[in-house]
């Protein structure tokens, strides 16, 4: 823990039907073993004190209306910026009213970390088919914590990252058949230079290494089996190198994530969704978290979804919750060095 991060994290609560209350409150069950910094949940009290109920053994659980309270009632007991009155939601029942709930909390814990009464918002998982029954038009939180922060979509970057894996897919939630046409070289050039950034500005990366997968197999085998890597990808890697850019691609992406490639890059750029997150998923299922680049703000995510089917039983891993705690810290205190 540095003590130069001196406001709280605020954490959203998530569809309150899932396991989010319950990987909050298991993540600050361990503050101290981890060495944790003060965070805040905002959400409804109700449910984190029915969270407590579920088999966690008595977690304590304070009332807060303000984010500086945060500090005084951490060490004792997991502090709750009650916005949402109601009863608790039932574990693995999502309703209008949960959805309301953490569509509620996600707007308040973006607008407290902008105003800089709270370090980093980490964002517990939400239900988008639930949070689309109440008037959500985005398609996941990324894109709308980007807009509460005044950023063009096209400029919020997905990075998913484990202890040993950094991986950014250049295209996101888009159909696979849709790829191709959407793998341009201006596009290329974008990601791999906030990837530039973010692993100075939040990681400490002196001179970042990236490594950029080929879309087709083999990297197209010369063009045998596709030309996007010769017609787009090794154009722009080539103007990145020019640049100063410390940029290989486009490789094969079947021999790119064994553990000696994987010592070769600090992070890896791959040009569709599921290139980047099975290979990260594989290693770091229980530890991966999302973060988003481009933003003013800190943001991360556990790599997880609500998981209804388990909620409320107290099996949860908040393994890759406290991963998101902790990445937010490490870039919360980077950032104030690079911002020197």
């Amino acid at each position: 823990m540095d003590e130069r991060v001196t406001k709280p994290f605020a954490l959203s609560c998530g569809d309150p039907a899932g396991i989010g209350p319950e990987i909050v409150c298991k993540s600050w069950s361990e503050r101290e073993k981890l060495g944790l910094r003060p965070f805040f949940v905002v959400g409804n009290f109700e449910d984190f004190k029915a969270a407590d109920g579920n088999g966690l053994g008595g977690i304590p659980i304070a009332k807060i209306s303000d984010p500086s309270e945060a500090h005084d009632h951490f060490d004792t007991a997991l502090p709750v910026f009650h916005i949402h009155s109601g009863e608790a939601t039932i574990p693995g029942k999502p309703s209008l009213d949960g959805a309301q709930c953490a569509l509620h909390a996600l707007e308040i814990a973006c607008g407290l970390a902008r105003s800089g009464d709270a370090a980093a918002v980490i964002t517990a998982p939400i239900s988008k088919s639930q949070l689309y029954k109440v008037g959500f038009r985005y398609p996941g939180q990324t894109e709308f914590v980007s807009e509460r922060c005044g950023i063009a979509r096209e400029n919020a970057v997905m990075m998913l990252a484990g202890p040993s894996l950094r991986v950014i897919p250049m295209t996101t939630h888009i159909a696979l058949k849709d790829v191709p046409s959407q793998l341009t070289k201006p596009l290329i050039i974008a990601r791999t230079k906030a990837a530039h950034k973010a692993m100075i500005r939040n990681f400490g990366v002196e001179n970042p290494r990236i490594a950029i997968a080929g879309l087709n197999p083999h990297a197209g085998e010369n063009g045998n089996l596709g030309e996007e890597e010769n017609l787009v990808m090794r154009p722009a890697i080539e103007e990145l190198s020019q640049q100063g850019f410390d940029v290989t691609g486009p490789l094969p992406a079947d021999t790119m994530f064994h553990e000696e490639a994987r010592a070769q890059y600090d992070v890896a750029l791959c040009p569709y969704h599921d290139q980047a997150l099975i290979p990260l998923k594989t290693l770091h299922f229980f530890d991966g978290v999302n973060m988003t680049l481009g933003l003013p703000i800190v943001r991360t995510s556990p790599d997880h979804g609500t998981a209804f089917g388990i909620a409320g039983q107290g099996i949860a891993d908040p393994r890759s919750m406290i991963a998101a705690i902790q990445m937010a810290e490490t870039a919360v205190f980077n950032r104030e060095k690079y911002d020197l």
